[in-house]
């Protein structure tokens, strides 16, 4: 029987397939799964226009049988099969799909659609076989063929005996290597998980003579095996189901068997999208934080799959970064698939799909807070960091989309609040949303800074995390109501106690002879209008604050992005006066007083000390 050479342009181009298209050999299993159904489907589309064909679906199947002792793995499906000519058109010419050419001929109909249109998924079979086996028997057709190759050295066509319509794939599958074991594609586990990741949720039912085992008869203690032949796959997802067929322990359900998360999720969202773009989508929002959130090794994404096959198990494209936390799925037959199946091009079906899915998560944590606050809040705890990013990252593109979204901690209120929340109590005489900055809300609480505005009955919102000021100076206001740092050099608050010009010339040269004093380390000194029980604070002038230096400074490549300080001192306090005493009297002491304020402020402020050793022995000058 004379060898027949394949028609593509070359030999390497099958390499090329074999070799370098997919990026794991167990996709070969998907592949051949794939294009069995398709052969299913091509029956159904001929029993559509065919009155003399009827179609049954629990007449046709897949199955898939492993016989380790012979070294092969076998595929048969009930499909319609190909004759001499399909054979050598479609398993001949590489890159050559049927399935494309039948899709074309015969328009989709009833929702079913067809996986295979390119051609290439058959010969991904030799990544793991030496020698590949196809017996065809072609509906309609008395005869039966078999196409067998070796990879690239060709294949040959011959006659065949097969009583039945459909098909049936022989691989020879191939010794192990230093580098490979093959012995894992003829294990019943390991099929079983192989059909289970990509092809769950094939329509058709994959069968497989599955070995268990069971007491003896007559003994406690020994057990018997035995086969028997099994449905491997799900068959209906569940994300084609109807939506009012389905409990939330269905959907909780499936959550933990696609092993999305161990803790419970806090909200699911089922999409069914029938327009443009065809697609269904579960996602869920989840109430725990991955271990592995904020690290390198963490993958965003949702598993896609492409009429019922999975395509990816992590599209990063589907979901933004803000809502990276999102587990889930997204099915739909009209995306664009590249060669392998593996990568989605960039088209604007993925886009929209995208696009849609980002709207729907907002909109939906939106109904959370509204409806279910509780939920929300421990939802928020987890993620609220991931989406005031979200308002920071892409200059703020977002933060339209996102501010509704977000909670600080509240001085009145003690809890988490909206921006809304507060800007709805705002008295009217309130210009500005006032927040507060530091490592704890217990110590944000003591700040002197907030002595002004607190007894001025206004609400502060704390921010404790270190992406809390940079996302609202990207936000820059709410409701046309500026944010305003409670240690920002102005307040915006009217005072009635102003300084007289006696006062405010004694107070000049007092506190030049202070900066002079501290030597540039800040950028003014002055009266105080904010300070009611403390001595002195800093404050800060410029869009740099001091907890952002803070947080820019532990940074690795930092470019040492100081904040404008400036030390306000209490007029009214006792140590005020010693400050004029120490003026006219005792230089050396005002110049000891002045850095044991400046080191005070620091320490309030939670920075560093640049000589702790010069600030002990500073106190203890003042004991002695």
């Amino acid at each position: 029987m004379a060898k027949k050479q394949f028609k593509a342009e070359s030999k390497r181009l099958l390499e090329m397939m074999i070799n370098s298209i997919y990026s794991q050999k167990e996709i070969f299993l998907r592949e051949l799964i794939s294009n069995a159904s398709d052969a299913i489907d091509k029956i159904y589309y001929k029993a559509l226009t065919d009155e003399k064909l009827s179609f049954n679906k629990e007449d046709y199947y897949i199955k898939v049988e492993a016989d380790k002792n012979n070294r092969t793995l076998k595929l048969i499906d009930t499909g319609i099969g190909m004759t001499k000519e399909e054979l050598e058109k479609n398993l001949g010419t590489i890159a050559k799909s049927g399935s494309l050419a039948f899709k074309k001929e015969n328009e989709s109909k009833d929702g079913h659609d067809i996986i295979g249109q390119f051609g290439v998924g058959f010969y991904s079979a030799f990544m793991v076989a030496d020698v590949v086996t196809v017996i065809s028997k072609a509906l309609g057709s008395e005869e039966a063929y078999k196409w067998e190759s070796k990879g690239t050295d060709g294949y040959t066509i011959e006659t065949h005996e097969k009583s039945d319509v459909g098909t049936e794939i022989i691989l020879q599958i191939k010794e192990n290597t230093e580098d490979d074991s093959y012995d894992e594609y003829l294990e019943e586990y390991r099929l079983k998980a192989i059909i289970k990741k990509y092809s769950d949720f094939i329509r058709y039912p994959i069968k497989m003579d599955i070995t268990s085992s069971k007491k003896a008869e007559g003994s406690d203690s020994e057990y018997t095996e035995y086969t028997e032949e099994q449905v491997i796959n799900s068959m209906v997802p569940i994300w084609r189901k109807n939506k009012n067929e389905l409990t939330d322990e269905d959907y909780a359900n499936f959550y933990m068997e696609k092993h999305y998360g161990f803790d419970q999720p806090l909200k699911h969202i089922h999409i069914s999208v029938d327009g443009a773009i065809r697609y269904n989508a579960i996602l869920y929002i989840p109430e725990n934080i991955p271990y592995d959130y904020y690290s390198k090794e963490f993958e965003k994404g949702l598993e896609l799959y492409s009429n019922g096959v999975l395509i990816m198990e992590k599209c990063s494209e589907l979901l933004p970064d803000y809502f990276s936390f999102v587990k889930g799925m997204v099915d739909s037959e009209d995306l664009s698939l590249n060669i392998s199946r593996e990568i989605l091009q960039q088209d604007k079906q993925l886009k929209l799909i995208a696009k849609n899915i980002k709207n729907k998560i907002a909109s939906n944590l939106q109904s959370l807070l509204k409806d279910e606050r509780e939920k929300y809040e421990l939802f928020y705890k987890s993620f609220g960091r991931q989406l005031k990013y979200g308002v920071y990252s892409d200059f703020g593109s977002n933060k339209d989309s996102l501010q509704n979204l977000l909670m600080f901690y509240s001085s009145k209120e003690k809890k988490l609040v909206t921006l809304d929340e507060y800007v709805t109590r705002m008295p009217e005489d309130q210009k500005y949303i006032y927040y507060a900055s530091g490592e704890s809300y217990e110590r944000i609480e003591r700040l002197p800074q907030t002595e002004l505005v607190a007894e001025k009955g206004y609400e502060i919102l704390y921010f404790t995390e270190d992406i809390d000021e940079f996302a609202i100076k990207m936000l820059m206001n709410y409701k046309e109501k500026e944010f305003k740092s409670v240690s920002s050099g102005d307040l915006g608050i009217e005072e009635n106690d102003q300084q007289t010009d006696e006062e405010k010339n004694e107070n000049k040269e007092l506190f030049e002879a202070m900066k002079n004093s501290l030597s540039g380390k800040v950028k003014d000194v002055r009266a105080s209008k904010r300070l009611r029980s403390h001595p002195v604070c800093l404050t800060t002038e410029g869009e740099v604050s001091i907890e952002m230096e803070k947080i820019l400074s532990a940074m690795p490549n930092n470019e040492n992005v100081k904040a404008d300080k400036i030390l306000e001192i209490n007029i009214n306090h006792e140590v005020y006066q010693s400050l004029k005493d120490a003026l006219d009297k005792d230089q050396e002491k005002l110049h000891l007083y002045t850095n044991l304020l400046y080191n005070q402020a620091l320490l309030i402020e939670g920075l560093p000390i640049q000589d702790p050793v010069e600030f002990t022995n500073d106190i203890c000058k003042i004991m002695v």
